[in-house]
Formats: structure tokens, C-alpha cells, sequence
């Protein structure tokens, strides 16, 4: 185990002996030396492992599979607090979000989508028995729930492609860039998911996007043309930040 810390630790992983752990644990022999290998060539210790802890979740991962952070752990937060009976998850990836909020809220009605189709055969590990759809945004989403969602969530990619390049190497080289790459300034698909939620929510419904800072007035702006009462909101203990747009009931 010493040896496997070291050898983690000169790869520059910073939480070196609880990665060796896990890895440990995962594997014995040849098979846990090519996990090193692999850590050390960059591929991150979730996709290496087949899952991601999420709101204390194993949520499963497959390599190429976008891994959710702890930060959105905000969004599962929000959504669960609003206590909704119908959620749809846009831009799902592994379904992280919906499953956080299908183990708080039994009964929960859930829909989740993605274009990617890596994503959607983690979704469907992750949320059995419930609708996962593939397609683009909302054009996949059955028509039995337009004006019917109580809460519809997306982490939509906010990445600027110019940005691309300097995001860690785990992320860039290992992360689908479709669930990365939010255009010239990041909000591409997600003014795309702020346009097709009205249609979608119920009366009082209300929309949560993952977004930062910086980004959070554009998308507060584009949340109120498309006639939704919209706000920010952040948590520093999570560094989740958030656009909150609820449909006027």
C-alpha cells in the first residue's frame, strides 16, 4: 500500500492514500497495477473505480462518462426542499441528480435524458424502473408531461470552448466534451434548457441549472425573457451555484 501511495502521490494526487485505498480495494495483483497505471496516466479514479460517491450514493460511471461533482450536490439539495412529486433531469449523464433525489423522496416520478449514449446506459444502472431517454434536451420527453413537471434540473455544460484547454486533464482528456463544451461563453445548451422549460413545468414548477458566478446574470436575463421569475443562488461550503426560474403559478 506504501508503495502505491508513493508512486500516487509523485502523479501529483493530492488525497494520494485514500485513492490507493479504494484502488486497493477494487483490485488485487496485475489488476491493481494496471488501475495505477491508469490513475497515473490521468483517467480519473471514478471512472477507474465504475462509480462516483454523490449525496452519500454510489453512482455508477463508466469510462468516457461525464463524473458528477460535489458541487451539484446544490441542485439536489434545492430540488429536494421544493418536496416535488414529477422531476425531469436534462443533460442527465449518469443520473446522479435524479437518483440523489429519488433516495430522498420515495414515491418521486422521474424522467432523465441525454444525448449521449454512454450516458444514458449509466442513467438507466442508476435509475431502474425509470424513464431515461435519448435524445437532444427535451425533444425526447413525452408530451403526457408538458405543463406537468413540478421541478426539471440540468447540468448542462457551461464550459467556454476556448476554456476547454485549461480544464484539468482528468476532465479534458477523459470527459465527453459534448458534457463540457457550453459554447463561446458557456451558456449555449444552457439557454437552450431556460428556452424549453416553460412549456414543461406545471404552474409554480420551477427550473435549476448548475452555472457559476460569472455566468449567472446572462442566464438570469434569459430566464426572465422567457418569462420565468429567476434568481441566483450559491452555496460556498459545496461551491454549487445555480439559476433558480420558477414559472408563475
Amino acid at each position: 500500500m506504501t508503495d502505491i501511495v508513493d508512486v500516487l502521490r509523485r502523479a501529483g494526487c493530492v488525497f494520494a492514500e485514500d485513492e490507493a485505498r479504494l484502488l486497493a480495494a477494487a483490485a488485487a495483483g496485475p489488476e491493481l497495477a494496471g488501475l495505477v497505471a491508469r490513475r497515473v496516466g490521468g483517467e480519473p479514479l471514478e471512472q477507474l473505480l465504475g462509480w462516483a460517491e454523490f449525496c452519500g450514493l454510489r453512482i455508477a460511471v463508466e469510462p468516457g462518462v461525464f463524473v458528477p461533482r460535489v458541487r451539484t450536490e446544490w441542485l439536489v439539495r434545492q430540488a429536494a426542499a421544493l418536496r416535488p412529486r414529477t422531476v425531469v433531469e436534462l443533460c442527465c449523464g449518469s443520473g446522479a441528480v435524479a437518483a440523489a433525489l429519488r433516495s430522498l423522496l420515495p414515491g418521486l416520478a422521474v424522467t432523465a435524458a441525454d444525448v449521449d449514449p454512454a450516458a444514458v446506459r449509466c442513467a438507466r444502472r442508476n435509475l431502474p424502473g425509470a424513464d431515461v431517454l435519448a435524445g437532444d434536451l427535451d425533444r425526447p420527453l413525452p408530451a403526457a408531461l408538458l405543463g406537468r413537471v413540478d421541478v426539471l434540473v440540468a447540468n448542462a455544460p457551461y464550459v467556454p470552448t476556448g476554456e476547454i484547454p485549461l480544464l484539468p486533464p482528468e476532465a479534458r482528456d477523459h470527459e465527453p466534451r459534448v458534457a463540457l463544451d457550453g459554447g463561446a461563453d458557456g451558456l449555449d445548451v444552457a439557454r437552450r434548457v431556460v428556452a424549453c422549460a416553460p412549456r414543461w413545468l406545471a404552474p409554480g414548477g420551477t427550473l435549476l441549472v448548475e452555472t457559476s458566478g460569472r455566468q449567472g446574470p446572462a442566464l438570469v436575463a434569459a430566464a426572465r425573457a422567457a418569462g420565468l421569475d429567476a434568481r441566483i443562488t450559491a452555496d460556498e461550503d459545496l461551491g454549487g451555484t445555480s439559476l433558480v426560474a420558477t414559472r408563475p403559478g
